[in-house]
């Protein structure tokens, strides 16, 4: 599969597996508890649980915290104070490393809620991130990011993984939460790596966003109705749904799916899955076995 970039540059080459032939749940199941590391599954239908596999353990999930941003940001809008119409412009603060395309944008452009949010969820936008945090403000979206506080913006997580700033990153592991909120402020003042360094094993895994599968499920099913949810359908295949939600996140280590389904036949399904280890992920596998999943769910309706 070739990803371009806005440009027309090739952004991402992949070699998919093919999907494994999975004939039941609990075979899924099965494949899924084979993977070295830790591994969690959920899978709801209609609220109901259909199966599961350490669902309540917090594992890192990357980009898919911005579920949380998104449940505050929708949550305001419904509230009536913001709309997705209102803009802001680009702050220079707000600049993270890609993924994304904002980071290259001009300081000042500006831009709308809605298409702040579009670009968080389908391209997994930092900087878009980031802005949403700062524009709603941390304290709010923390209404949505269980044990994650204080929530990090991804420059700050990047900073503090950053070998450079070794020494406020064991500050910062060492202190508790009110005194990692009085270090929040040096963050924004430190050098970020470059983008290379997250192209081999992990890096200071111990800076993420930690949620457990069934937190995921209860965040996104929040959000799952907004059309900027479906833009990106990741690698669920249409076939068989008639609506799809969808947000990943990924960095060396760590992986996560989580997908909202409406099939056909009127049921709901939430499927998550996420994979931690302490070297790099097999991702086409992980991929395959969500995918061969999704199959045979779709083959119950």
């Amino acid at each position: 599969m070739i990803v371009l970039d806005p440009e027309g540059r090739i952004a991402q080459l992949r070699f998919l597996t093919p999907r494994p032939r999975l004939a039941s749940l609990e075979q899924a199941l099965a494949a899924f508890r084979e993977l070295p590391g830790k591994v969690s599954l959920l899978v709801l239908r209609d609220g109901e649980e259909l199966a599961g596999l350490n669902p309540d353990e917090s594992l890192a999930v990357g980009s898919s915290f911005k579920l949380a941003i998104l449940n505050a940001l929708w949550e305001e809008i419904k509230a009536g104070k913001r709309s997705w119409s209102e803009v802001v412009e680009l702050r220079p603060q707000w600049k993270s490393l890609p993924t994304g395309i904002l980071q290259n944008w001009p300081e000042g452009a500006p831009i709308t809620l809605y298409t702040l949010a579009a670009l968080m969820i389908s391209l997994s936008d930092n900087t878009a991130s980031d802005a949403l945090l700062a524009v709603l403000g941390r304290e709010q979206v923390e209404h949505w990011s269980g044990q994650n506080c204080p929530l990090l913006s991804t420059r700050e997580a990047f900073a503090l993984k950053n070998p450079e700033n070794r020494g406020i990153l064991e500050r910062y592991l060492r202190a508790d939460e009110v005194e990692r909120r009085r270090l929040l402020p040096e963050l924004d003042q430190i050098p970020l790596p470059p983008p290379t360094l997250f192209t081999g094993g992990p890096v200071a895994p111990e800076v993420e966003w930690f949620f457990s599968a069934r937190e995921l499920c209860r965040l996104i099913e929040g959000v799952a109705d907004l059309p900027l949810m479906a833009i990106n359908p990741g690698p669920v295949r249409p076939k068989g749904w008639r609506r799809i939600a969808y947000k990943g996140g990924s960095e060396p280590g760590v992986l996560n799916l989580t997908a909202f389904l409406s099939s056909n036949q009127g049921h709901r399904y939430c499927v998550v899955a996420t994979w931690n280890d302490q070297t790099m992920l097999d991702e086409g596998r992980f991929v395959s076995l969500y995918g061969g999943l999704l199959e045979v769910l779709a083959g119950l309706q």
